[in-house]
């Protein structure tokens, strides 16, 4: 973020339990639950904006990381071979891309990525 914004301060927060489990030999693969072959993982994204007492939230959360991986990443091609990427060269996906189109895009996904 600090790329393309410009911000006073910018902290950032990682559970490092996940982290764990991926090192660790001994976790096993996530089991399939579903028809589409999701797992029952869950994760939450929440962004928090601050500027003086006002303060916006924003949260993206679903089940199954890795299921949205792919409409992420084709959501991104489809901008850039449309034209509605922006700038050139090395990018972080919130300079080359309008986040409110692709998290709207993504909400109506199967993969049941939620906003809010």
């Amino acid at each position: 973020m600090a790329r393309h914004l410009d911000v006073g301060e910018l902290r950032s927060w990682l559970s490092t339990a996940p982290l764990a489990d991926l090192r660790d030999p001994a976790t096993p693969a996530p089991t399939a639950t579903d028809e589409r072959g999701r797992s029952e993982q869950r994760f939450v994204v929440e962004a928090v904006v601050r500027r003086g007492v006002e303060e916006r939230r924003l949260a993206v959360s679903g089940r199954d990381i890795y299921a949205v991986t792919a409409p992420l990443l084709v959501a991104g091609v489809v901008r850039l071979l449309d034209g509605r990427a922006r700038g050139t060269g090395a990018l972080a996906p919130g300079q080359a891309f309008d986040a409110s189109d692709v998290l709207r895009e993504l909400a109506r996904h199967p993969a049941g990525i939620r906003l809010g």
